[in-house]
């Protein structure tokens, strides 16, 4: 915010009048008008600033509220600027949200949600702060794809989340697993946790977006061919076959890390 003196002298200049005629309006010396505007006298009173505002056609209140933020420790501006760059940032993810949809890909790979919760979770104390907690997004289809449709969120925006321990991605989602293709390991009803920023090498569990249809599926995959072009999507259950897709073909994956169960289901 610019110097309460420098708001004067530039709005004055801006209506072509002189120091003389703006100390005239106001009551005061053209000397004393002009110390202000080069900072060499302290910002005068509120009278005097209200006083100005009225002679410079300024919205009541402007010079005052410059004033008080010219009168604010340093240290506090810094964290009401820092404030407000975290809501302006939080905006432009609702905006994103609001204007284009919920694009899950775009909002990872911007790095917007990850900034967003850095911002909200850094002074917070306790247990389990929100960068600890993933977003249950809804279900994943351990057998066939199915359509993305409300899967569509989204990592960290959801209508429910989960606690988890020890995972540092703030960008991580969970999703209720259904069907029975990937048992034994992962049963109907288990909630698998997925983290965009872990590797996804050969043999990784991983939900997978598929470009065709924006279809999901939660499967085994391998990388085959000697360019490693096609990714072999493995069904754990032996009851049913494995697909093999192209890479091109595949728009997201996303390792599993957890996996999580009522003890004795």
């Amino acid at each position: 915010m610019p110097g309460i003196g420098c708001m004067i002298r530039h709005r004055r200049r801006s209506l072509g009048l002189t120091l003389q005629q703006v100390a005239d309006r106001v009551g005061c010396g053209r000397a004393y008008l002009s110390m202000i505007e080069t900072g060499a006298r302290s910002t005068p009173g509120e009278p005097l600033l209200a006083a100005l505002e009225q002679a410079l056609n300024l919205d009541a209140g402007q010079l005052i509220d410059a004033a008080s933020w010219e009168a604010t420790p340093r240290p506090i501006q810094r964290e009401l600027e820092a404030m407000r760059q975290r809501e302006q940032r939080a905006a432009a993810v609702a905006r994103c949200l609001i204007e284009s949809g919920p694009n899950l890909d775009a909002l990872l790979e911007s790095g917007m949600l990850r900034r967003f919760i850095e911002d909200h979770t850094a002074n917070l104390d306790g247990p389990e702060p929100l960068r600890m907690r993933v977003p249950l997004i809804n279900d994943v289809a351990a057998g066939v794809p199915r359509d993305f449709t409300d899967l569509d969120y989204p990592a960290a925006v959801a209508d429910d989340y989960l606690p988890c321990p020890d995972l540092g991605d703030a960008d991580a989602f969970a999703a209720r697993v259904v069907g029975d293709s990937m048992e034994p390991q992962y049963r109907e009803g288990d909630v698998v946790v997925f983290s965009p920023a872990a590797a996804t090498p050969s043999g990784s569990d991983c939900f997978v977006r598929l470009e065709r249809d924006a279809e999901t599926t939660f499967k085994r995959v391998f990388f085959e061919g000697d360019d490693e072009r096609l990714i072999r999507l493995q069904p754990l259950n032996g009851k049913y076959e494995p697909r093999l897709v192209d890479r091109e073909e595949v728009a997201g994956l996303y390792a599993a890390v957890y996996v999580m169960r009522p003890v004795g289901r």
